[in-house]
């Protein structure tokens, strides 16, 4: 006997931002029946928004890819690891927030494997191994690999999600606006309730996804509806308000300078707009930024950077040339490393490695910088990332093109210490000169380890761990070697940038994704998703991340707001049907 379908709600459901928390909820909601209408400032182009950036990996507790590979992983270590890494307190800014952190937990255990591959979502046969970890049981990282790779990157995530909303489109059950910013949330006086948003229609811009588009208003325009969801993301391209909100304390001193991790168009907006409103925004000190930036040479908008997701072998040296602590090792802490690399005083660092390690170990962020599994081509896969010596065709574009990079063809460590100094000069601020005989005694140090298969050095046992993960030996993770023996050449030093990205705070939401107001109570009709909404709870990764749960956290809390709009809207019986 087949479920009565449910009348349509007689005004639609306003979702202001087409990223993917949007766009997840929007499927949430058709799914039910109930119109909804998709607002965004951007072009039809940026559809998706940073979803279809990205490289499309997903955090998946004991999944069939890792059962497959021999992973032994469970609910609880996943939440052991999750609450090392969040370090959340006992103060009201966490409440909400670790309440979404073991709902998520336990959706990753349960549900979001089989709720994407039922969309059409594979995962690539690989599961990575990100934030090794600071090299405590109890502290900060993933205790086992959790990073599942998505079979097309992010735009095969955005897919499965808008192309059921435009055939959904086309029946008339959804309707985007582009080119529409919102200035206002609207509450209805007497009930306290959001019915709707005003703002302004920009000026057509038919500018490819990414590039900064004009803001020339056209008109204004104001719509209601039966509730609101603001999804509209995090502040990573506003360098105003990562300034305004810098946690010295966390973090260190505030970088001079940034490579930029997002679009112009990721500006917060909607943070101090819904503030103003009255629902309340915690944790907006709470960053997730990169510290392996490079400047990409060919820039899509301004300051464009891209990170390198780096295995553990490179030799990492900050800015004056000395060798980052234990656990301070690539592809293990992010925010700790930043936080040292910070307090230097300079916004950089360095990488000195060789070819052998880079055509191993450097994988680029960004489903662009990916042709081979964005487009889904195993035989390219295989070519670039198992057998070749140089790397991916992105990698070696970056060594060729990107200013980052110094290379030494005779693999002399004097020629690249020299080619260092001269990059560190022209930078923004003028880098420190570096000493040769200071770099060759921490290079030489380092490679006096690697002689046996066992060693003192943290970074040394951390790349022979590493290697006994099969994927990682097979295609992730080079043969440990000295750095200056020639055959693994030519040598190689990277400076590395600090890199904007994600917001971990943001407007605080139960578990339904419906924003809370300063006084704990919820604010009826306005709901939160996506990064805007700390990707739950106003920031459900607590002080850091785990990685492959930025895109989880817009599935998860996308899916919570259009399954609680609707429940509201409809009844409990009818919304869950």
């Amino acid at each position: 006997m087949t479920s009565p379908t449910p009348s349509p709600s007689p005004k639609p459901v306003i979702i202001v931002g087409a990223g993917l928390a949007g766009l997840v909820a929007a499927h949430e909601l058709t799914l039910r029946n109930i119109p909804v209408l998709i607002l965004d400032q951007e072009n039809r182009s940026n559809l998706g928004g940073q979803a279809f950036w990205s490289l499309g990996g997903l955090f998946c507790v004991n999944s069939a890819q890792q059962r497959r590979l021999g992973i032994k992983d469970s609910r609880e270590l996943a939440l052991r690891d999750w609450f090392g890494s969040a370090q959340f307190t006992d103060e009201p800014k966490d409440h909400w927030p670790r309440k979404w952190a073991q709902a998520f937990v336990d959706f990753a255990t349960d549900e979001l494997e089989d709720y994407v591959k039922n969309l059409g979502l594979g995962f690539l046969y690989n599961v990575g191994w990100a934030e090794r970890g600071d090299g405590r049981a109890d502290g900060h990282g993933n205790s086992v690999p959790r990073f599942h790779l998505t079979w097309g990157t992010g735009p095969e995530v955005v897919r499965i999600f808008k192309e059921p909303l435009e055939r959904k489109e086309q029946e008339g059950l959804v309707e985007f606006r582009f080119r529409h910013c919102v200035d206002q949330l609207v509450v209805d006086e007497t009930t306290g309730r959001a019915i709707g948003v005003r703002g302004r229609v920009l000026q057509e811009d038919d500018s490819p996804r990414g590039v900064k588009s004009n803001r020339i208003d056209v008109e204004t325009f104001e719509v209601f509806g039966s509730a609101v969801l603001v999804s509209s993301g995090g502040i990573g391209g506003n360098l105003e308000k990562v300034k305004k909100y810098w946690p010295t304390e966390k973090l260190g001193n505030m970088p001079k300078h940034f490579v930029i991790g997002v679009p112009a168009h990721v500006d917060g907006r909607m943070l101090d707009i819904s503030a103003a409103t009255g629902a309340s925004v915690i944790n907006r000190d709470r960053y997730w930024f990169y510290t392996e930036g490079l400047k990409n040479w060919n820039p899509i908008w301004p300051g464009h950077g891209i990170r390198v997701l780096p295995a553990p072998s490179s030799l990492w040296l900050d800015a004056t040339g000395k060798r980052l602590p234990p656990f301070l090792f690539p592809g293990s802490d992010t925010l700790s490393t930043l936080k040292h690399i910070s307090e230097t005083g300079y916004a950089y660092s360095w990488f000195i490695t060789n070819q052998t390690i880079i055509a191993r170990e450097f994988a680029l962020s960004g489903s662009e910088q990916n042709p081979d599994i964005t487009g889904k081509s195993t035989w390219q896969v295989l070519m670039q990332r198992v057998f070749s010596k140089k790397g991916t065709t992105a990698v070696q574009n970056f060594i060729q093109y990107g200013e980052d990079f110094v290379v030494s063809q005779t693999s002399d460590l004097e020629e690249l210490v020299k080619g260092m100094n001269e990059l560190a000069a022209k930078t923004d601020d003028g880098g420190p000169p570096l000493s040769y005989a200071a770099i060759k005694d921490v290079v030489e140090t380092r490679d006096g380890q690697f002689d046996n298969t066992y060693s003192k050095d943290a970074q040394a046992m951390l790349i022979h761990n590493a290697r006994t993960y099969f994927p990682d030996k097979m295609s992730r993770v080079a043969v440990p070697h000295r750095l200056l023996d020639p055959k693994y050449g030519p040598l190689i030093a990277v400076r590395l940038n600090l890199l904007t990205r994600k917001t971990l705070g943001g407007i605080e939401t139960n578990l339904k994704s419906n924003a809370m107001r300063p006084d704990g109570t919820p604010f009826p009709g306005l709901y939160a998703a996506g990064e805007v909404a700390g990707f739950g709870g106003g920031g459900v990764h607590g002080v850091a991340s785990l990685e492959g749960t930025f895109l989880g956290g817009c599935i998860f809390s996308g899916r919570a707001a259009g399954r609680g709009i609707a429940e509201e809207l409809l009844g409990g019986s009818e919304a869950s049907s």
